[in-house]
C-alpha cells in the first residue's frame, strides 16, 4: 500500500479531530514559517538557557537581551529593517556589554552583576530612544515585541545557522561547561579549557538573544530561552535529560503559543511566552525533580 493510499485512510480519522487544531499551520504560508521559526529558535536557546541556569546566570540572559537593542536600532538607522545590519549592531552590542561590565568589574569595587545591570539599563534606553526619534511606534513595536508572524527567508535562515552554530559549538565545548557549572575551581585548577569555554558559551548567548530579537523582539526573546530550561530542571535531574526536556517544551511552547495568537487575537510572542510560563507554572507544581508536589508530600515512615 503507498503512502498516498495510508494518507487517504488516515485522513478521515485524525483530519476532524487535528483539523480545527492545526488548521492555521496547513491553510497559511506565514504561520508555517512562524513554526518553523520559532522551533529553530528553541532547539537553540533552551539548551543555551539550561546552562545559563545551570551557571546561576539566569537574570544575565535577561540583560543580555536588552543589551543587543542598541545595536540593533543603529543598524535600523543605517539600513531600516536590514537583517543583516540589525543583526551586526545587535552582535557588536551584546558583546560589547558583556566585555565592559567584565572589565568595569575587574576594575573597581562594584560586581558584575551590578555594573551588567547598569549598562543592560542604559543599552535599553538608548535603543528605545533611537527607535522612537528615528522611526515609528510600529517600529518601536517590532523591536521591543518581534514579528514572528512575518518572518521571511533570509530571517529562517539566520535562524537556521544560529541553531546550526550552536549545536556544533555545544558539542566541541560541553564537557568544560558541564564541569564548570558544578565545580569551576576544579577546572581552573587542572587548567582545563575554562576560559575559552566560558568566552564561546557567551557568544552563543548573544548570538541566540539576536536570533530571538528578529523573531520575539528584546523583551521576550529571553523567555524561549529561560522558560522551557527552569522548567527542565524541575523534571530532569542529568544535564544531557535537562536538554532534551528544555528543547521539548520549548518547541511545545511555540507550538502552543503560535495557535493560542491565532485564536485568541493576540500578539504571537507574548502569547509563546505566556505558554512557556504556563508550562513553567506547571512544572512547578507535579514536576518530579523538587517540585512541590514532591517537597509537600509527607515523608515515609523513617524517611529522612
Amino acid at each position: 500500500m503507498d503512502a498516498g493510499a495510508l494518507d487517504w485512510i488516515a485522513w478521515p480519522v485524525i483530519g476532524p479531530a487535528l483539523g480545527p487544531i492545526l488548521g492555521p499551520f496547513v491553510e497559511f504560508g506565514f504561520m508555517r514559517r512562524a513554526l518553523v521559526g520559532c522551533l529553530t529558535l528553541a532547539a537553540a536557546a533552551a539548551p543555551v538557557g539550561v546552562f545559563l541556569l545551570l551557571r546561576r546566570m539566569s537574570l544575565i540572559g535577561d540583560a543580555m537581551a536588552h543589551a543587543v537593542l542598541p545595536g540593533a536600532a543603529i543598524g535600523f538607522l543605517v539600513a531600516g529593517l536590514s537583517l543583516a545590519a540589525m543583526t551586526i549592531g545587535g552582535m557588536v552590542a551584546g558583546l560589547a556589554v558583556a566585555l565592559l561590565s567584565g572589565a568595569v568589574a575587574r576594575a573597581t569595587v562594584l560586581r558584575e552583576d551590578a555594573s551588567l545591570a547598569a549598562f543592560y539599563l542604559i543599552s535599553l534606553a538608548a535603543g528605545v530612544a533611537i527607535v522612537s526619534v528615528y522611526g515609528s511606534n510600529v517600529d518601536l513595536m517590532r523591536v521591543l515585541f518581534g514579528s514572528v508572524l512575518a518572518l521571511d527567508d533570509a530571517a529562517l535562515l539566520l535562524l537556521a545557522g544560529i541553531a546550526t552554530a550552536t549545536f556544533v559549538a555545544l558539542a566541541a565545548i560541553y564537557r568544560p561547561l558541564v564541569v564548570e557549572c558544578f565545580d569551576p575551581q576544579f577546572l581552573r585548577t587542572v587548567g582545563g579549557a575554562g576560559t575559552a569555554a566560558h568566552m564561546t558559551f557567551l557568544v552563543l548567548v548573544v548570538l541566540n538573544l539576536v536570533g530571538g530579537f528578529h523573531a520575539l523582539g528584546t523583551l521576550m526573546a529571553v523567555g524561549i530561552m529561560m522558560l522551557p530550561a527552569a522548567a527542565a530542571r524541575l523534571w530532569a535531574r542529568e544535564v544531557w535529560s535537562m536538554v532534551l526536556v528544555a528543547a521539548a517544551v520549548g518547541a511545545l511552547s511555540s507550538v502552543a503559543g503560535l495557535l493560542l495568537s491565532y485564536h485568541a487575537d493576540m500578539p504571537s510572542g507574548p502569547a509563546i511566552v505566556l505558554v512557556a510560563g504556563g508550562a513553567y507554572a506547571l512544572s512547578i507544581a507535579l514536576g518530579t525533580e523538587g517540585s512541590l508536589r514532591q517537597n509537600l508530600r509527607p515523608a515515609r515512615h523513617l524517611e529522612a
